[in-house]
Parts: C-alpha cells; structure tokens; sequence
C-alpha cells in the first residue's frame, strides 16, 4: 500500500501513471487518493464507526480539480475526522443533506403530499392553499428546518379579512406536518402547540323564496352547465363538487334517484338522493329526452372538461338578475350548498 505526503506534484504523477492504485497521506489518517482507470483522480477518506472491530466505510470528497485540490481536500478531510470522532457518519450526514436539499425541500414535498390527498375538493383546496399562500413564503426551505415562526410568517403575509381561507391554510399545513411525521422525514411538527385560527362567524340570513325564483329564472342565462347545476343545487341540497361532478351512470331514471359513491362525498359515505319531477325535468333537458346517456360526465364544457366558471357566471346571473328583477346584494352573501356555488 503506497503512503507518502499527498501533493498536487504526488496526485499528477499518479495519474500521469495511469494506473488503479489508491495512495495514503502519511501524516492525516484515512485520508487517501484514489486512481481510477480512467486516469482520473478522486479524494477519499477511510474511517471506521465503532472502533477497531467496526467495518472499514470511504466516503469520496470529490473529483480532484476545481475546487478540490491536496489541499482543500485535506481541509474537508480533517473537518470529516472531527464529525466520525464525535460519532457523526459523514456518509450518512451526507445522505441526509441531499435528501433535505431535494426530496424534503418544502415546495416538492408539498406536491408529493398535494398528491396524496383523498378526495377531489380536499386535493384542490390543499393545492390551492399551498400554491398561493405557503410556498411564496417557505420555498425550498428544508422541512426539518422549519419552525414555528416560519408558520407565523405564512399566516400573517394573509390579509386580515380573509378569516376563512386563513384557517384553511393552517388546515392543510397542519395536515401536511402531521403526514410528513407519520412517514418519518421529521420528529415533530411546528404547528404542535399552535392555536387554530378562530373559525368565520356563521351567517344567519337565507336566501328567500321570491330571492330563489328570480335565480332559478335567470341562472340559465349565463352558461349551459352553470344554470342546471345552480337548478339541481336546489332540487337536492347537495355540494357544490357533487353536482358539478354527477356522471350519468350515478342517476336511474326510472328509479328516479341519484347514488353518490362514497369516493364523492365529503364524509366519505354513500349516499343516495331522490330525484323529484324538477330534477328530473333538468336532467332530461341535458340528455335531450327521456333516455338517460348510460355514462359520460353529466356537466361537460365544450372541450369535455369539468366546468369551472363559476365565478363568471355568478357576475352574469348578478348583472342579469338585477337588470331585468333586482336582487340588491342578496347573492353571495348566504350560506348553504347555494352560495357554495356562487
């Protein structure tokens, strides 16, 4: 085994040589290089964890050039020895670093945990809430070194009124912690300890029955989804991400009811909802009779998407209600699978 002083004139001379070997620095223990076929040299250190009797382990500092020279690679060499005298494996430390750097850099695990979500409207509302809020502010901070002043800058960058959406985002992010130690990738989460955002004060007025006719009037007058799923909203007291996302294969006509899977409700349960005359009128609408399309979704844009536009549409039905019938500044202000929707 060849040892010797490791020198920029030793490293040049073993690769001028062109032949696997390794080379041992004489005065810093462990510290080595070693040729590969290639002609290339890297910087190694050989240590042991545990002792004498503990297995031989190498760890590679890096390819010799830029920025690894004798003597930056000695430097790192001597800092590693200090880590393996403290009962540090550089190895592994290194292992975790990268991983801290990729895989639990915040904005790629929250997509991972985005994903994992169970449920349409919990995966969009998680979507939604990390993507505008708490990325912007915690980026590609490592998820072990997040701290609870880190959740505080989130929900203080929010404004004040949206009371709602802040306890959303501390919804989702508690969830996302609670995930992350379940899987192992940290001990504890930032948010334990922390008060719940207080919830929005509950909303005592109801749209009113002459308020109601006027909507159901002109809610067809904004889009060809919007105005039936505004209609069956009312017929079946559903949500809002249920009747937007009914398919045909859920309605019986002639049984004259709607089976939604339990994949499709919020408390995950099964649940099956008569259809009256009205609902039934508005489905035969859609399907241009009274033979039901066996599949397919129910409420389809013109390119086969899901519809989104509510936003739009609840301006139009605004505008065109209070144009023709005033509402006055009734829509929007209710609570209920209704104003749900608009």
């Amino acid at each position: 085994m060849a040892t010797g002083k490791i020198t920029k004139r030793t490293v040049d001379a073993l690769m001028s040589a062109g032949k696997a070997d390794f080379f041992w620095d004489d005065s810093l223990k462990g510290f080595g290089v070693k040729i590969l076929p290639t002609g290339r040299a890297n910087y190694i250190l050989q240590y042991r964890m545990g002792g004498a009797e503990a297995k031989t382990r190498r760890y590679t500092i890096g390819m010799h050039g830029s920025p690894w020279a004798p003597t930056t690679a000695r430097m790192e060499a001597e800092r590693l020895s200090i880590l393996v005298a403290q009962g540090i494996d550089p190895g592994e430390a290194a292992k975790q670093q990268r991983r801290e750097a990729v895989d639990l850099a915040f904005s790629n695990f929250a997509d991972r945990f985005a994903k994992s979500c169970k449920g349409e409207g919990w995966r969009k509302l998680a979507d939604q809430c990390l993507r505008l809020h708490v990325k912007p502010v915690l980026r590609d901070k490592a998820l072990t070194k997040i701290t609870r002043a880190d959740i505080v800058a989130v929900l203080d960058r929010m404004p004040d009124e949206q009371v709602g959406n802040r306890r959303n985002v501390f919804g989702v992010m508690r969830r996302l912690f609670r995930w992350a130690v379940s899987r192992g990738d940290i001990d504890r989460s930032p948010l334990e300890g922390m008060e719940t955002p207080p919830a929005v004060q509950p909303r005592d007025r109801w749209l009113q029955d002459d308020e109601l006719r006027r909507i159901w009037l002109h809610a067809p007058e904004t889009h060809p989804c919007f105005g039936p799923i505004i209609r069956l909203l009312m017929l079946t007291g559903q949500r809002k991400e249920e009747v937007n996302n009914m398919s045909w294969a859920e309605v019986d006509r002639l049984g004259r009811l709607w089976s939604l899977p339990g994949v499709r409700t919020k408390n995950r349960e099964p649940n099956r909802v008569p259809l009256n005359d009205l609902a039934i009128g508005v489905l035969d609408d859609l399907a241009g009779g009274e033979k039901w399309p066996r599949q397919g979704r129910i409420f389809a844009t013109s390119t086969g998407a899901r519809y989104t536009g509510y936003h739009k549409s609840k301006l139009k039905i605004c505008g065109s209600a209070c144009k023709k019938d005033p509402l006055g500044g009734v829509i929007g202000v209710q609570k209920g699978p209704l104003i749900s929707m608009v």
